[in-house]
């Protein structure tokens, strides 16, 4: 046995796994695999296997792998100052230059930023902010949260119930009970014959409907990734963010943009709210935040509820609400080296420029295969959905597990695609610099693994 066999033996004793099979991990049924060495966008294992990562990690590495410039900004700031807390008023140097840029890169009318370490704990931070506004204006009542049939909104009580995925639900006793979900955005889903008009004008009215039904004075806040990630990569149909806004604001509805996915230049805009037009009073980020060199995330507060909060702090004192290393100061420095790459680079650019031809490339590589259903995407977002009848679009039996054996021949051939949980859909979030040469290359292999499934399966 090798040292790393050892190793991988060591893990499977001891090592939780997120999201993974307990007992095929603990068996090694599933082959466990040891990453070692990444740059650009191309990871390498321990046996020496050098795989494309077409999804960034988990969406995350928006800046591509092995930037010492931001290992080499954490290391003067641990020198400097590791850590101090931010209670009560304390701050450190990075922390307040990186809460300004923050702001730059968000839309109007944002006016603070509260830390945290993943998108999941930023969701529970706006939660609260939401009951906490409503009560200190008066309206106990007003606290049921909106999310949408196959978001992702994290994994923790709260935000575990905001995803809208079953399977993130399943023995944990959620959704909890002031959650509920509006329907998914997913056009090809939609009637056959039906406007991408009547299909917006449908997702408005269905979102009136259940706001009536719940009673506008009990609904306090509408969640949305401004394009669908983890449940299948929905892009939005043309002009649903303003019907959906004008809902809304017909209620007097907050909105949160969960801008985990989308943040930081995937759209090939700063924020996915800038791409949709949306105009969000809380926005949660995270992953491209640091492009995952350090755990961070944030959620940013607009003006309107921040005033409420500060205006009410006069008569209730300071927010019972605070993690120990909320704006730790090496995650800043990790943070601000990578808004510094992002912005030098002009990334976001790339994004939008290479993202366009990415999906224009498998869209023309797959329109005559007849497993693919949909190719759709914007920015640096793709996704594959596979269908048993493509006239029909009837999908394949879930047993059949079409998705994950593309997403394992994909792995075979040199390239991590990910098979999102929903239906089958192969997804892709590769690094945001991407060259055209890497895309083409990503496109060939996808099309060879398609293909290799469809002579076992047809």
């Amino acid at each position: 046995m090798t040292h790393y066999d050892d190793l991988l033996e060591v893990d499977r004793a001891h090592f939780m796994h997120p999201s993974t099979h307990a007992h095929d991990h603990v068996t090694g049924a599933l082959k466990g695999r040891i990453i070692k060495s990444a740059s650009g966008i191309r990871v390498k294992d321990s046996d020496g296997q050098e795989f494309i990562d077409g999804f960034a990690g988990l969406y995350c590495v928006n800046i591509g792998y092995g930037r010492l410039e931001i290992a080499e900004a954490m290391y003067e700031q641990a020198k400097q100052l590791a850590y101090y807390h931010t209670y009560a008023g304390h701050s450190s140097e990075p922390i307040i230059e990186l809460s300004s840029r923050i702001l730059d890169w968000a839309p109007t009318g944002m006016k603070k930023v509260y830390f945290g370490l993943s998108g999941s704990d930023a969701n529970e931070t706006q939660i609260k902010l939401v009951r906490y506004y409503n009560n200190v204006l008066g309206r106990p009542a007003k606290k049921k949260i909106i999310s949408r049939q196959r978001a992702y909104h994290g994994s923790g009580i709260t935000s575990g119930s905001l995803t809208g995925l079953p399977s993130f639900h399943m023995n944990f006793d959620l959704p909890q009970a002031d959650v509920r979900h509006a329907m998914c955005p997913h056009f090809y889903k939609a009637p056959v014959g039906m406007s991408e008009a009547d299909y917006v004008r449908q997702c408005a009215a269905d979102l009136d409907q259940l706001i009536q039904s719940e009673g506008p004075d009990t609904v306090a806040a509408f969640i949305g990734e401004p394009v669908m990630g983890t449940g299948g990569i929905i892009v939005p149909p043309a002009g649903y963010w303003e019907a959906i806004q004008a809902v809304l604001n017909k209620y007097d509805v907050l909105l949160i943009a969960d801008e985990v996915v989308c943040g930081f230049g995937r759209l090939g805009t700063p924020m996915g709210s800038h791409y949709f037009n949306m105009k969000p009073d809380l926005i949660t980020v995270a992953k491209g935040l640091t492009s995952a060199y350090a755990p961070m995330s944030a959620s940013i507060i607009g003006e309107k509820v921040w005033d409420v909060i500060e205006e009410a702090s006069k008569r209730e004192g300071a927010m019972g609400h605070g993690w120990t290393y909320s704006g730790h100061p090496v995650c800043a420095a990790a943070a601000l080296a990578n808004l510094n790459i992002l912005e030098s680079e002009n990334i976001a650019a790339n994004a939008a420029e290479v993202g366009a031809l990415f999906n224009q490339r498998l869209r023309e590589a797959l329109a005559d295969n007849p497993m693919v259903g949909e190719v759709r995407g914007v920015g640096m977002l793709a996704a594959i959905e596979f269908v048993a009848d493509k006239t029909e679009r009837i999908p394949f039996d879930p047993s059949r597990k079409v998705g994950p054996l593309i997403a394992a021949a994909c792995m075979e051939r040199g390239l991590i695609a990910r098979a999102l949980p929903h239906a089958d859909i192969l997804g892709f979030a590769p690094p945001l610099v991407m060259t055209s040469a890497e895309a083409s290359e990503i496109v060939s292999i996808t099309q060879a693994a398609i293909e290799a499934v469809a002579g076992q399966i047809l």
